[in-house]
């Protein structure tokens, strides 16, 4: 034999043994995909139960709603109990980490809210923004499903950076819901980068009856803020709750805002409540420096500098101010004639 010959027989030896290291190696990927898949069908037999932790696998695989969710969406609460006899698990969550118990929450089907929460559906569980069962319960204005969330152990003051549970509630104009957040705890000055506090939402919502609650239990004013939100309608309503006229930011007081935005009955109405026409800014400007010379907002200043307060004004302003956020209430109860109970109440 050859030398030539040799070397071919030898590369062809070579060429047998690549290819079967080929055939092992598509047998073994074949093995593991097979392995796979069995492992993928054993955890949507299990539907993924373990919701607490978030402990997967295979964390990429999520589903769509079940027939749990379409039942407690509907609230078909005799076909959700069935569903749940025969196993269905009920802390199930959508691709956007949405509950049957976010969803039933939001429709308002307080008693497949109760099938949920019995069968042991996590009552503080976070929808991909963040929001709980609660929040949900308080965006549909659902007094009963809030009830029932409560007496289960919602944190009624979740710690979110959006939407409280309070703010939900105020924009739904539920004030019932507002009045029993607010009886269990709820921060009346919960913070959202969206909405700013329960207030805001409630006055830019124009649902007076929650501004009322929210006042009645001491919300905090910042009428300046009321302006932003485009609720000026409210500002007589709390101004006659108690709301410090003269309350500021960087020493920009609601007045300088009136004067900006060119409102002479704003002005007119501030002014009458105690606002502070020499109040200066942080540019040191005063709140007639904003307006325009022999425009109607200037002459409103002009008038009112030259002719301040009567000394019957002053003193209810005075009052007013001692009586603080409460006003309302505690003038109400004095021993005194009806007509002067409605001076002070701007009545």
């Amino acid at each position: 034999m050859s030398k030539n010959q040799e070397e071919m027989k030898k590369n062809q030896e070579e060429m047998k043994n690549d290819i079967a290291d080929v055939k092992n190696s598509i047998e073994s990927i074949k093995s593991r995909l097979e392995e796979a898949e069995d492992r993928i069908s054993e955890l949507e037999d299990k539907k993924w139960c373990d919701l607490s932790t978030r402990s997967f696998s295979f964390p990429g695989f999520w589903v769509e709603r079940t027939p749990v969710h379409e039942a407690a969406h509907r609230g078909e609460a005799l076909e959700l109990q069935q569903l749940i006899e025969s196993g269905a698990c009920v802390n199930q969550v959508t691709v956007d980490s949405i509950t049957p118990l976010h969803t039933a929450s939001l429709q308002g089907q307080a008693q497949c809210v109760q099938l949920l929460l019995a069968a042991g559906a996590q009552v503080d569980a976070r929808n991909i923004d963040g929001s709980t069962p609660l929040c949900d319960a308080c965006a549909s204005g659902s007094i009963e499903c809030v009830k029932l969330l409560l007496s289960y152990g919602a944190k009624v003051n979740p710690p979110l950076y959006t939407a409280s549970p309070l703010h939900e509630a105020c924009m739904s104009g539920s004030s019932e819901c507002v009045r029993l957040l607010i009886d269990v705890g709820a921060n009346l000055e919960a913070h959202d980068c969206h909405f700013g506090t329960p207030l805001h939402v409630a006055c830019a919502r124009e649902h007076l009856d929650c501004v009322k609650v929210l006042l009645n239990a001491g919300a905090l004013v910042f009428l300046p803020a009321l302006f932003n939100a485009g609720a000026s309608l409210f500002i007589s309503a709390l101004l006659k709750a108690g709301a410090n006229v003269n309350a500021a930011k960087l020493h920009e007081t609601a007045l300088h805002h009136a004067a900006k935005v060119k409102n002479v009955d704003l002005i007119e109405m501030l002014i009458e409540f105690g606002g502070n026409i020499y109040a200066r800014d942080n540019r040191g400007k005063k709140p007639s420096d904003y307006t325009w010379s022999s425009s109607a907002p200037a002459k409103c200043f002009e008038h009112y500098e030259k002719t301040p307060l009567t000394l019957s004004q002053l003193c209810r302003v005075s009052l007013r101010k001692a009586t603080g956020v409460r006003g309302l209430e505690k003038i109400a109860k004095l021993n005194i004639p009806s007509r002067l109970i409605d001076y002070l109440s701007y009545n």
